[in-house]
């Protein structure tokens, strides 16, 4: 089952986002602090091209930045920003939910011009009929999202499949390239205009599984 300090990570990352701060509001939500996050645990990086790569601007990077600092998630010095040890660990357990996160070539899947998948651990369950997820990432920006759940061993998409290898055998074979879902897992992918938004919409539906019953609103600003 999914841990639950992986629901105190996620309880975390929100306070860092909803902190209200002097001065003019910032327009970013905890997407934004996720995606810094994930590129610093890769590789140090200055504000100037960490502003660039989460799309934000100059002051939204500032906040971000003094948030994480002062959270004691990361530091700064002349070669840029990189994860303290705390910054670390907390990243490992997120992607003990998350191990696996990915582009995806236009198939019949994934079906739009940019297509970014999550894989999420031990949440197939929480799958009804798919609608929540796919109405999550359009929410955040994407086109469009799917789910695709291994129950048992058999990969189904809600309302479309239930044998999803027999059904898109060349597509599925495509995804199951990068990621390996083991039972109960979901593989929830995101489709957009661009590759920014669609990986924002896979995010915010695989996120919003995290805390049972509870509905992300990306759109939160500070």
């Amino acid at each position: 089952m999914v841990c639950t300090m992986t629901f105190a990570f996620k309880r975390f990352v929100e306070r860092l986002a909803d902190q209200r701060a002097p001065g003019p509001p910032a327009t970013f939500s905890f997407f934004h602090v996720f995606f810094v996050l994930e590129i610093l645990a890769e590789k140090p990086m200055g504000r100037n091209l960490l502003a660039e790569k989460i799309n934000v601007g100059e002051g939204a990077i500032r906040t971000i930045i003094s948030r994480l600092k002062g959270a004691g998630l990361i530091v700064t010095s002349k070669t840029g920003c990189s994860l303290t040890p705390k910054g670390v660990a907390l990243w490992k357990e997120f992607e003990e939910v998350f191990p696996k996160r990915f582009e995806i070539r236009k198939n019949e899947l994934a079906t739009s011009p940019f297509n970014y998948g999550f894989l999420v651990k031990d949440v197939g369950h929480k799958i009804k009929s798919g609608i929540e997820q796919r109405d999550e990432a359009v929410f955040a920006g994407a086109r469009k999202a799917i789910a695709i759940v291994n129950e048992k061993g058999c990969l189904t998409i809600k309302t479309v499949s239930t044998d999803v290898k027999r059904d898109f055998p060349k597509a599925i074979a495509e995804i199951l390239k990068q990621v390996t879902p083991m039972n109960n897992d979901v593989i929830l992918i995101a489709g957009a205009d661009d590759l920014f938004k669609a990986k924002h919409g896979a995010f915010a539906a695989s996120w919003m599984m995290l805390d049972p019953g509870k509905k992300v609103n990306l759109s939160q600003t500070i």
